[in-house]
């Protein structure tokens, strides 16, 4: 039997395994109510919401690249949503902040064969781990409640390492706490720029889960538009 490539798997979690998209929907709608947005002026609650993600994506990247603190990244995308709407109020912001940290990670909605997928490599006794730019605490409670911690011997968060993909501190972080090295290991994660343009530069494949098809910049070691693709080469 010929040896195998990969000994070490380090997945990404969120847009990779866990579907925050739909979950940060499903929490929005339920702030929208709750905090009687529609009474303040926002009856569109798509609108809030795509208003909501362009400021997270925009503010995530200024974290990423280090510009801003996780507080800030925190209360401003709520604060300056808000504030696209007419809506100058700090408090409602901290509120708004606050009850989504506490209710998104209760959310469990993942993407198809997950489970599967994950039960599948972890029989093929491939060492599994995670590598996550989400912080600690939510990412954790993430996993748990969706039932996906008992999958993953090492979870590496940016918040934990003090590093963020693409940056190779944090790679170097995991592949030390994993006991694994860039040769022997294989990342796995939606983003081609952060999740597999960090893991070539410290000499690690990369699979794409391009879930859309998404034009890519480069060409990854895999891609794969549905993770259970993964088994036709794991």
């Amino acid at each position: 039997m010929p040896q195998r490539k990969y000994r070490h798997l380090f997945f990404d979690l969120d847009h990779t395994l866990w579907d925050f998209d739909a979950n940060a929907r499903a929490t929005l709608q339920q702030l929208h109510l709750d905090l009687k947005l529609p009474e303040r002026g926002i009856a569109d609650f798509d609108a809030f919401y795509d208003t909501y993600i362009a400021h997270n994506d925009k503010l995530w990247e200024r974290y990423r690249k280090g510009y801003i603190r996780q507080e800030e990244l925190r209360l401003k995308r709520m604060w300056l949503t808000l504030l696209d709407f007419k809506i100058a109020d700090e408090a409602l912001s901290r509120q708004l902040s606050e009850l989504f940290l506490q209710l998104l990670p209760t959310r469990t909605l993942i993407f198809p064969d997950t489970k599967e997928v994950l039960t599948c490599l972890q029989e093929k006794g491939y060492g599994m781990h995670m590598i996550t730019n989400g912080f600690e605490q939510i990412q954790h409670a993430k996993l748990r409640v969706s039932g996906l911690d008992t999958f993953f011997q090492h979870i590496v968060t940016s918040e934990g390492s003090n590093s963020l993909k693409p940056q190779p501190e944090i790679y170097h972080y995991a592949l030390e706490k994993a006991g694994a090295t860039a040769a022997d290991s294989l990342m796995i994660g939606d983003s081609l720029e952060v999740d597999i343009a960090g893991a070539r530069g410290v000499g690690m494949d990369g699979v794409h889960v391009n879930f859309n098809g998404a034009a890519q910049a480069f060409a990854p070691t895999y891609t794969v538009t549905a993770l259970k693709q993964l088994l036709a080469f794991l």
